[in-house]
C-alpha cells in the first residue's frame, strides 16, 4: 500500500506501523520501535493497555454513539470529574484540541464588545489549525496562507513580564496561553509569569484561557500544568490523551464564562460520545494513580538527557522535553528512527520527547543511549 490517495499535507516517517504494546510499536516487517513521542502526546499509557482495552470493549458492546439530543451517563460523569479536577463549573465536549480552543474563542467573541475585543497570545504558541485557532497561534509561518484579515491579536514573548504587563489593557478581551508551549519547543512558563497573567486579566476584566491540550492531564506531574502556579483560569482546553487514543476534547468553563455559549450557540455531532467518555473516565483513574511515578521517572530521565553531548539546553516540565540543539533536528529524527526510537522535531533545532506515563528506567536508558549515538 502507498499514500498516493492521501492529501500530501504531512511529511511522514518512512515507516508503516501495524501494532503496539506497552511503550513499543511494530512496523509491517516486525521491527520494534520505542515510542517517545506517544502519538504526539496522545498515547499516554502506551499501546494495548489491558485496563483501557477492557473498558473500550465493554462499552463498545453496549453503545458507541448517541447524539447530543440526549444525555449519556458516561458524559455526565466525565463532565463532573473534569470540572472537579480543574476547579471549574461547566464542560463542553468535542473531538480535538483545535475544537476545544474554538469553543473557548467563540465564548470570548460572544462576550467581546467593540472597545474590548483584543486577544493577547504568545509568540511561538500553537493552538490548532482551524481558522479561529490559527488566528491566535503565534507562528506566522502557519498563519500566513490563511489569516489575512484576522482577529485583533497582540503577541508577546513567553516569560517577558514587562511585555505582558504592557499588552493587557482595558481593551483586552482575553489572554490565551499554553502553560508549557509544546510546538513552540517545550517552553515552560514561569510560575510568576502565570500568576501575573491571572492578576492582569482579573484587573482588566479579561478572560484567561489555559490551553492544556498538550501539557495537561498529568503530563507535567499534576492534572493541569497551571496548577503549579496555584491559579484558576476562566477557561481550560484539553484533548490529546483524554480518551487514550480515541478522539475527544473538552473545554471547561467557569459559570460566568459559560453563559456566553447559551443553548444553540455551539455544538458537535461526535463530541462526548459514550465510548470515548467511558475510556476517558478510566484514563483519569489511571492518571491520578500514576502521578507519583510521572514525577519520579521525569526527574530520572531529565538527569540523563542533560548529560547528552551537543545539547545546548534541555527545557522540561514533567514528561515534556525539548532538547535545544546546535544544528537542525530533522536529520536526527530519521537517524533515531533507524535505530528504533520515535521522537520528533519542532522549531527546526529542537528534538521533542513526550514519553508515555508508563515509561520505566530501562526505557529511559534505551532512549538516552540511542540519542547519545546519533548526537
Amino acid at each position: 500500500m502507498s499514500d498516493q490517495f492521501l492529501l500530501r499535507n504531512y511529511t511522514r516517517y518512512p515507516v508503516t506501523l501495524e501494532a503496539g504494546e506497552g511503550v513499543h510499536v511494530y512496523d509491517a516487517d516486525g521491527n520494534r520501535y520505542l515510542d517517545m513521542i506517544t502519538g504526539i502526546g496522545v498515547n499516554a499509557f502506551g499501546y494495548a493497555h489491558p485496563r483501557l482495552t477492557a473498558v473500550l470493549q465493554e462499552q463498545a458492546a453496549r453503545c458507541i454513539h448517541t447524539s447530543n439530543l440526549v444525555s449519556s451517563r458516561p458524559q455526565q460523569q466525565l463532565a463532573e470529574r473534569l470540572c472537579r479536577l480543574a476547579g471549574l463549573d461547566r464542560a463542553f465536549f468535542c473531538n480535538s484540541g483545535t475544537e476545544a480552543v474554538e469553543a473557548a474563542l467563540k465564548a470570548v467573541r460572544a462576550r467581546a464588545r467593540p472597545a474590548k475585543d483584543r486577544i493577547v497570545s504568545l509568540h511561538r504558541s500553537f493552538h490548532g489549525r482551524s481558522m479561529g485557532a490559527l488566528s491566535v497561534t503565534g507562528q506566522p509561518c502557519l498563519r500566513q496562507n490563511f489569516i489575512h484579515h484576522g482577529a485583533n491579536v497582540t503577541y508577546v514573548e513567553p516569560n517577558d513580564a514587562g511585555a505582558l504587563r504592557e499588552a493587557i489593557a482595558e481593551d483586552t478581551a482575553a489572554l490565551i496561553l499554553e502553560p508549557v508551549l509544546g510546538e513552540g519547543g517545550i517552553v515552560p512558563l514561569d510560575v510568576g509569569y502565570l500568576q501575573m497573567a491571572r492578576d492582569l486579566t482579573h484587573g482588566a476584566g479579561a478572560l484567561l484561557i489555559a490551553d492544556e491540550v498538550q501539557c495537561g492531564l498529568g503530563r507535567t506531574g499534576r492534572p493541569f500544568a497551571y496548577q503549579w502556579a496555584d491559579i484558576q483560569p476562566d477557561i481550560v482546553c484539553v484533548a490529546k490523551p483524554l480518551a487514550a487514543g480515541l478522539p475527544l476534547g473538552a473545554t471547561l468553563f467557569t459559570e460566568d464564562a459559560a453563559q456566553w455559549l447559551p443553548p444553540h450557540s455551539h455544538g458537535t455531532t461526535f463530541g462526548g460520545g459514550p465510548l470515548a467518555c467511558t475510556v476517558a473516565l478510566e484514563f483519569l483513574d489511571m492518571m491520578e494513580e500514576q502521578l507519583p511515578h510521572i514525577a519520579e521517572i521525569a526527574a530520572y530521565f531529565l538527569e540523563f538527557l542533560q548529560a547528552l553531548p551537543r545539547v545546548r539546553e534541555v527545557r522540561s516540565k514533567g514528561l515534556m522535553y525539548g532538547l535545544q540543539l546546535d544544528r537542525p533536528a530533522y536529520p536526527l529524527v530519521e537517524a533515531a528512527l533507524q535505530r528504533g526510537l520515535l521522537v520528533n522535531a519542532t522549531q527546526d533545532t529542537v528534538l521533542r520527547l513526550l514519553p508515555p506515563y508508563i515509561t520505566m528506567k530501562a526505557d529511559a536508558n534505551e532512549a538516552v543511549r540511542i540519542l547519545a549515538e546519533i548526537l
